[in-house]
């Protein structure tokens, strides 16, 4: 062995022991989608003295912190999202409403004499014209109360209690304790009301949260005019429940935010239906990952064989790199990890392939044939894993939530199978290559043999770049049919481009999706958009809902099932709605740019156009497949349309990286007889590559419930109409623009 292969080998080994390690000794970070709780995005709003920036949602995310450190949630995460939007992920929590509620007070805490009653109440304060600083506030009874200025504010308060008075049988208070000026100024404050007689409305201090008075208490007969409350303590006293002491008092005791915030987005996942998504994704890569080994080993026998070894250590080396790199598996993410199992067979199909036209060439061993296939089908892969990099690049940094998971597992699985081809795979394949068994019977290696696909296609010889327009118009009618769906159809946006809320149960009996939609229409919900989930599942999508009206939603479709769980609840704010939206159009554009750009610096400005014109072409029928299927456009399909971007690419790439190496053995040819022959050449890898691929995205459309059916769904189109466009679109594009490039040009007139 040389000192490359030994190189190769001890790298290999080292990185799978390292990942081996890793891989038993550090758990990866499930995502909420996958274990189970809310995740609740805020967004802070300026106020006429105080802009939303940066260090002011700093500030607001530190109250909130401790808001949440005292709910007592298990490993909460609290960050800063941009300038002005904090993300809260709260695992374990169900019920978002009380998390909701307790995030988004601002818990403006005021200490306010009681002037008198006024004439009537509004719903909120209503400054008296002639008395600025005076208000006019209901009591809780209702009974309209003139107010003075505050005289105390949250920032007085020292702690704050929940009590239950056993003694007294009143029930849930919250003591109040006050410190430094906080103490003169309550001793001040209930001194001037103990001189009005008792039963004076005069008597009473109103305390007021958020706008709102929650307690305005008599002060007692035993305090003295002038004298007041002098040992700094105060009880809250109201139909008060535990929950809502306890509430209470954490909102003083955590302070009041410095800006209001805004929900703009909510999630919530329940822990059974994450389970279910890791068993039946677990179960779409065993099955995938086998069948896609029994494929490449039928095909190319031993050296598939060692293939399907790498594969496995490729799951192993993709594993450890998201553990160690503390990434997020969600959803999407676990999607785009059995996903790209099928990718890591598309660099070994490349290598066997080009290695078995090097041995056809009167190559002398198999081993050399595979040192040939390997160092001549580096560029190629290079290439087309490049592209998918970018197409993951872009989810990460322009998606957001778990469809940035995706890109990041994407990301890594790619990294993971080129290293996995190019190292582990040449390491066991030319180890083999060497024996001295497989150097008497070649025809075991799978690379001795040409293949029945190539066999074809050298027998038939067919020219199919002969009339490249009649492509092109076939072409142009699949996209015009498919571009109809979108004009007569529309398309169904989901909740994160139009926003609203979306909130999936699981029922005990399965429900007529007309019986719940006119149920729903009945209690106040006319617009809800009611689809049956599986055998017993039901998914409501109505315009944003406030948490009380979402009760309400759960409660009809509980009494119409007999019983229901929530198992998904998405809440999507109008401006958060149309910022997905105007970002998911952004992301296309980028993407499309970005591709024409490597492209067109790896190529030529005419190869790099020809391919986006294909990728354009796909992108628009998938588009109008999933409108003509009446299908979501939501996150998840904008995951796989950018996948289908970066991945169908590869058939382009590798196609293109053919004719310029042609072109390059036989100068003056013209383009559409080296284009053919490409054609031809490459054809194999395309249709084997595409049945690898097809193996895991069955499995995991058939296997991994409504949550990826979808998804796996449009990647299978969009892997279909890849490989057609790749050849009978990019390529035909490619000689009609050489042509016209290259008509002489009419003489200029004097």
């Amino acid at each position: 062995m040389t000192r490359s292969p030994r190189v190769r080998a001890s790298l290999a080994l080292a990185v799978i022991a390292v990942s081996l390690y890793i891989a038993v000794t550090v758990p990866v970070r499930l995502g909420l989608d996958l274990r189970g709780g809310t995740q609740i995005v805020l967004q802070t709003r300026s106020t006429a003295t105080t802009d939303a920036d940066r260090a002011v949602t700093d500030r607001t995310l530190e109250v909130l912190r401790g808001r949440v450190d005292a709910l007592g949630v298990a490993e909460p995460t609290l960050v800063r999202s941009g300038d002005d939007r904090i993300l809260v992920e709260l695992p374990g929590v169900q019920d978002p409403k009380n998390a909701a509620d307790v995030l988004g007070r601002t818990a403006q805490l005021t200490f306010h004499p009681v002037l008198g009653t006024a004439d009537g109440a509004d719903d909120g304060s209503r400054p008296l014209p002639d008395r600025p600083r005076e208000s006019v506030l209901p009591d809780e009874s209702g009974t309209p109360l003139r107010l003075g200025a505050a005289a105390l504010t949250g920032a007085h308060v020292k702690e704050a209690a929940a009590r239950f008075d056993q003694q007294g049988g009143a029930g849930w208070d919250v003591t109040v304790g006050f410190a430094g000026a906080g103490r003169d100024g309550w001793a001040r404050l209930t001194g001037e009301a103990a001189c009005h007689p008792p039963g004076a409305p005069e008597r009473r201090v109103a305390i007021v949260l958020d706008g709102k008075v929650i307690s305005s208490p008599q002060v007692d007969p035993s305090v003295a005019c002038g004298t007041g409350i002098r040992d700094g303590a105060t009880q809250i006293t109201g139909s008060f429940g535990a929950e809502e002491a306890r509430e209470l008092s954490l909102l003083i005791n955590g302070g009041a935010l410095p800006v209001p915030v805004e929900t703009v987005e909510q999630r919530t996942v329940g822990p059974t239906l994450g389970a279910r998504a890791i068993t039946a994704s677990a179960w779409a890569a065993v099955i995938g990952t086998a069948l896609t080994s029994l494929f490449i080993i039928v095909v190319y026998r031993l050296m598939g064989a060692l293939a399907a070894v790498a594969l496995v250590c490729y799951g192993l080396v993709s594993y450890a790199a998201l553990a160690v790199l503390g990434a997020t598996l969600t959803l999407p993410g676990l999607a785009g990890f059995v996903l790209a199992i099928g990718m890591a067979v598309d660099a070994n199909v490349l290598v066997f392939e080009r290695a078995r036209e090097e041995y056809a060439a009167r190559r002398p061993s198999a081993r050399s044939a595979l040192a040939a296939g390997f160092r001549n089908a580096l560029s190629a892969i290079a290439d087309s894993n490049i592209t998918t990099l970018i197409a993951a690049a872009l989810l990460f940094f322009l998606a957001s939530g778990p469809v940035r998971g995706f890109g990041v597992t994407l990301g890594i699985g790619v990294l993971a199978s080129m290293f996995s081809a190019l190292v582990i795979t040449r390491v066991l394949a030319e180890y083999a290559a060497g024996r001295p068994g497989l150097r008497r019977r070649p025809h075991l290696t799978g690379i001795a043999t040409t293949g029945a696909v190539r066999d074809r296609l050298t027998r038939r010889a067919p020219h199919l770049m002969r009339h490249p327009r009649r492509w092109l118009a076939v072409s142009a009618a699949v996209l015009v049919l498919a571009a109809s769906g979108i004009a007569v159809r529309g398309l169904d946006l989901g909740v994160e481009f139009t926003g609203g809320r979306l909130i999936e149960y699981a029922t005990g009996a399965p429900v007529d999706a007309d019986r719940a939609r006119t149920a729903l229409a009945e209690a106040g919900f006319p617009r809800a958009v009611v689809q049956s989930s599986g055998d017993s599942g039901l998914t409501v999508r109505t315009d944003p809902l406030t948490n009380a009206e979402e009760a309400e939603v759960t409660g009809t479709v509980r009494d119409l099932a007999g019983g229901a769980d929530k198992v998904r609840d998405e809440l999507i704010g109008p401006s958060l709605g149309e910022e997905l939206r105007r970002g998911a159009l952004i992301a296309l554009a980028v993407a499309l740019g970005a591709q024409l750009l490597y492209l067109t610096v790896r190529f030529r400005l005419l190869f790099g156009t020809a391919a986006v014109a294909a990728l354009a072409h796909d992108v628009v029928i998938l588009v109008g497949v999933f409108a003509w299927l009446g299908k979501p456009v939501d996150g998840v399909f904008l995951a796989a349309l950018l996948t289908v971007i970066g991945y169908s690419v590869n058939d382009s790439v590798v196609l293109f990286d053919r004719v310029r190496e042609l072109a390059r053995e036989a100068t003056g040819r013209p383009l559409p007889g080296i284009a053919n022959q490409a054609i031809l050449q490459t054809l194999p890898r395309t249709v084997n590559t595409g049945m690898g691929a097809a193996f895991i995205l069955t499995a995991l459309a058939v296997l991994g419930g409504s949550s990826l059916t979808d998804f796996a769904l449009a990647l299978l189109i969009g892997l279909a109409v890849g490989t057609y466009s790749s050849v009978f679109t990019a390529a035909p594009v490619a000689v009609e623009l050489h042509r016209r490039g290259d008509r002489p040009r009419p003489p200029r007139r004097p």
